[in-house]
């Protein structure tokens, strides 16, 4: 009952309180980075809020590691004149996907970057554990749109010499919220979840915080990228030249990429009510990766559109074209 009472209080709090509290959201981005592109638009909301203010960045992780992935996500905390952001990639087991449409061989050519290899950038789990550890009680959002990998590793995480603590208790200790976006409901396949089943299942069972979950069904609608990418003030900007490249290229995305990523940052950063309700209990992840949901769980929650989806759409649309500096 405490962790309901937990994610009630704490999911008003985000719903109402933060779009209109001048404190920014202090908020750990993780993200895979591709092998899909919505994550390109995330990282740009990301950006785009804190330069509103609306947000304080406090690293942006990798949950994969396949070579390069570090330099990319430095590329975009550089473009958006946030070069010192820390990056973190996992240093054991992780997945190496990365994107077809070769993408990320473009921005690295293009833009500039000051870490070069994966090796130059952070452990993901010492960073977790060496950000949270300095930060206030309950004061972080962590929003996952990729694998649930370096999340798990910090559920598992021992003392260290950033903390006493346990990773368990230095989740419960620091953490607010988690956001993911994550799982197909009320039951389905989904990549993120199923891709490391055996993170998912780690995290999803014993995380011991409030989780909000942005499901497949939720970003699968939401169509972006074309406003961007004909939007002709815009120039030498790595996110224009991701959607500009990439959206051609499927048949599928004619209208406009998919939108799952960014649902997540938007909800982690800007509170769920204007757009969704919860519908809350608890995901049950199989070995297979498949997910279920439990009416009869705690803590934990999956968003449920309450507005036509076409305002959400509109809202990326515009802050997918923020540009440094803030505005398009």
């Amino acid at each position: 009952m405490l962790i309901l009472s937990t994610l009630c209080v704490l999911c008003t709090i985000n719903a109402n309180a933060q779009k209109h509290s001048p404190k920014p959201i202090n908020i750990i981005f993780d993200s895979d980075m591709g092998p899909d592109y919505d994550d390109v638009g995330a990282i740009t909301i990301l950006h785009a809020l804190a330069d509103k203010g609306e947000a304080k960045i406090l690293a942006t992780m990798a949950s994969t590691k396949y070579e390069g992935v570090a330099d990319v996500l430095n590329v975009f905390n550089t473009y958006f004149k946030r070069p010192g952001i820390p990056v973190g990639v996992p240093k054991g087991y992780a997945l190496e996907l990365r994107d077809r449409q070769h993408w990320t061989d473009t921005l690295l050519a293009k833009y500039p970057h000051k870490i070069k290899t994966n090796a130059e950038a952070w452990d993901a789990v010492k960073l977790y554990r060496k950000i949270l550890s300095a930060q206030p009680d309950h004061s972080v959002t962590i929003v996952t749109i990729g694998f649930l990998t370096n999340v798990s590793n910090l559920l598992n995480s021992s003392a260290d010499e950033y903390s006493s603590l346990s990773g368990k208790e230095l989740i419960k200790k620091k953490v607010k919220l988690l956001v993911c976006m994550a799982g197909k409901f009320p039951s389905g396949f989904e990549f993120n979840v199923m891709k490391d089943a055996a993170a998912s299942q780690n995290v999803y069972e014993h995380w011991n915080t409030p989780i909000i979950l942005s499901g497949f069904e939720i970003g699968e609608k939401i169509k972006t990228g074309l406003p961007l990418i004909h939007n002709t003030a815009i120039k030498n900007d790595p996110v224009k030249d991701v959607f500009r490249i990439s959206i051609p290229m499927a048949k599928e995305d004619s209208l406009g990429r998919k939108s799952w990523d960014e649902t997540a940052v938007l909800v982690a950063i800007k509170g769920y009510s204007s757009w969704y309700t919860l519908h809350k209990g608890r995901m049950i992840v199989a070995n297979d990766g498949s997910d279920k949901w439990d009416d009869n769980g705690v803590g934990q929650a999956y968003l449920v559109e309450k507005v036509d989806y076409h305002k959400v759409q509109d809202l990326i649309n515009g802050l997918i074209e923020h540009v440094p500096g803030g505005g398009h």
